[in-house]
């Protein structure tokens, strides 16, 4: 595993949500009340990007067939069965990082 630099911190604004391409993983980057978090950008239904969906306070909701997850933890709420594939973020010296596998 290895931490790749994806953005700066302050560009990444409190209820935004973000798709990004990191070592050829996309994936989604959230803003939700100052905590930053980090989910590969596909909807768990048919792999739609979630990218293209909604984030409404701590809602994320996926623009092809209205899938809803809690956007600090990924846990789906409609339906609430589903689960986001989480990929680790932390802050450093401002930059937000992401734990991906080597390849």
């Amino acid at each position: 595993m290895a931490w790749h630099a994806v953005m700066l911190e302050e560009d990444l604004w409190e209820g935004e949500l973000v798709g990004v391409e990191v070592a050829g993983k996309k994936l989604i980057l959230l803003n939700v009340g100052g905590e930053v978090r980090a989910f590969e950008d596909r909807c768990p239904h048919l792999g739609s990007p979630l990218s293209d969906g909604d984030l409404d306070g701590c809602t994320l909701t996926c623009a092809m067939h209205l899938w809803e997850f809690d956007a600090l933890t990924g846990k789906g709420i409609n339906p609430g069965n589903s689960q986001l594939t989480t990929v680790e973020t932390r802050i450093v010296d401002g930059n937000i990082e992401v734990l991906l596998p080597e390849s």
